[in-house]
């Protein structure tokens, strides 16, 4: 996995935590004051192993930030060997194909780095019956660990399948047009199946919050490669619908504090935490497939999908100390359907000693056809009942995360001048992109040039 790397003008230079007032204590578990180890009998070289075992006790959103804290609640300094929080692993990525320069100049080269897949038919590698080996190797298994989810996992997903829900009239899934329905789109193609079905097996998020202010947080997306994210393997995902929370959902503050991570997300960056552009933290991904084994091969794409929303909030949470919070914890959902079938699952991370694996948990199976359709709105109740009783206290716990990041995480990347994109600006009259002030600087490479991390280091970072 690629670590961003310090440019070699900051090579030497001391980084400096953030200040203690922007870290939010109150997530992790506070020490009590122990006055009496200022006056322990204990030896020096005891009292230096006890106030290690203390860091290591102390999360990142913890002790670890500030000497001084850790004085105030520890009675004694911390060891010479404590370390501040790793956030550079995480750090937004240049992507190594720009598109979005090559969407602006229409360019005519062809050259990309030849570890990414081309756009195309994006179902084939989903379709090799080894994939899941694939995933495997990136810490991501289809089958379900003897530890399972947690019972708090388990009691919202009854909860989600079960709690009533309000159904649309007036379409094809009425009671007098089903079955003619139904037997009328056997054997059709996929683009008629998500006309006919894919809406009423996943409600569109967007056109609900319509009428449910409570649901402006969401956004979806359709059939969109998910550019701004990080891959898991070679390829990107393009889900055929998913959901995810948009950039006017978080405070001015907290997209201040992402930004080291979001980098220049409209100029191609790569993000942990971003599927495209505008949706962060993605949680529902639905793929439509037809033929045989099809649910297989849109189970795999789910997979994949998932297993970046799930990284997104794991590596979020273990950033800050927190990944007992979400460790077994279901963090994304998926549901794979065809003209008759329907598969809905949960996706979790199992976390031990600062390793993330991914993990599926089937949660529902079923052919809605079957008895006179009794289940032809199960799928659909599931989802709204993620949209409405799940994604509002999920959003709140990344949040909550968000917070705990320290304000002042200094990337410096290469600008459009600095990789002489600005000549080309230039040349079509065109001014380069301008962001917030919350925004780092753009940083690309020129177009249909690979970009070589080995000679130039994605960001510099520096602890203000």
């Amino acid at each position: 996995m690629l670590i961003c790397q310090k440019s070699s003008t900051d090579r030497g230079k001391k980084r400096r935590v953030a200040p203690f007032d922007d870290v939010n204590l109150d997530h992790a578990q506070k020490r009590g004051c122990r006055s009496a180890r200022l006056s322990s009998p204990n030896s020096p070289a005891e009292e230096e192993e006890e106030a290690e075992e203390d860091v290591a006790e102390a999360g990142p959103s913890d002790l670890r930030y500030n000497p001084v804290e850790f004085w105030t609640k520890e009675g004694n300094w911390p060891p010479t060997h404590y370390s501040e929080p790793n956030f550079e692993r995480i750090f937004a990525r240049r992507n190594p194909r720009p598109s979005f320069v090559r969407n602006i100049f229409d360019s005519s080269s062809s050259a990309m780095s030849s570890d990414v897949e081309l756009p195309g038919d994006n179902t084939r590698p989903y379709r090799d019956p080894l994939y899941d080996m694939q995933l495997s190797a990136e810490d991501t298994a289809m089958e379900v660990p003897e530890s399972g989810i947690t019972d708090e996992s388990e009691s919202q997903v009854r909860d989600l399948l079960t709690h009533e829900q309000v159904f649309p009239t007036g379409t094809i899934f009425d009671d007098g047009v089903f079955a003619a329905a139904c037997r009328g789109l056997q054997d059709k193609s996929q683009a008629r199946i998500v006309q006919d079905i894919s809406r009423l097996i996943v409600p569109s998020a967007e056109t609900l919050a319509l009428r449910d202010g409570n649901l402006r947080n969401l956004v979806e997306s359709v059939k969109e490669r998910w550019e701004n994210s990080v891959p898991v393997t070679t390829i990107l995902p393009q889900p055929d619908y998913s959901v995810g929370f948009r950039r006017e959902a978080f405070s001015e503050q907290q997209l201040i504090k992402l930004s080291p991570f979001l980098g220049n997300f409209l100029g191609g960056d790569q993000s942990f935490f971003m599927g495209t552009s505008y949706m962060y933290f993605p949680f529902l991904s639905c793929e439509v497939s037809c033929g045989p084994h099809a649910l297989d091969t849109a189970d795999n794409q789910n997979t994949h999908s998932t297993t970046i929303a799930v990284r997104a909030v794991a590596e979020l949470f273990l950033a800050v100390g927190r990944e007992s919070e979400v460790n077994r914890k279901i963090l994304a959902f998926s549901i794979s359907h065809d003209h008759c079938s329907v598969r809905i699952y949960g996706y979790y991370p199992v976390i031990e000693n600062r390793k993330i694996e991914h993990f599926r948990q089937p949660i529902h199976q079923f052919d809605f056809t079957a008895q006179n359709g009794n289940e032809r709105w199960t799928a659909y109740q599931f989802a709204k009942n993620v949209y409405e009783r799940w994604a509002p206290g999920h959003f709140d716990a990344i949040c909550s995360a968000v917070d705990q990041l320290p304000q002042g995480l200094d990337v410096e990347i290469f600008t459009l001048r600095s990789t002489g994109l600005s000549q080309t600006f230039d040349h079509h009259k065109l001014s380069p992109f301008s962001f917030d002030s919350a925004l780092v600087a753009p940083c690309t490479s020129q177009p249909g040039v690979p970009v070589e991390p080995k000679d130039t280091p994605d960001t510099a970072y520096t602890f203000l």
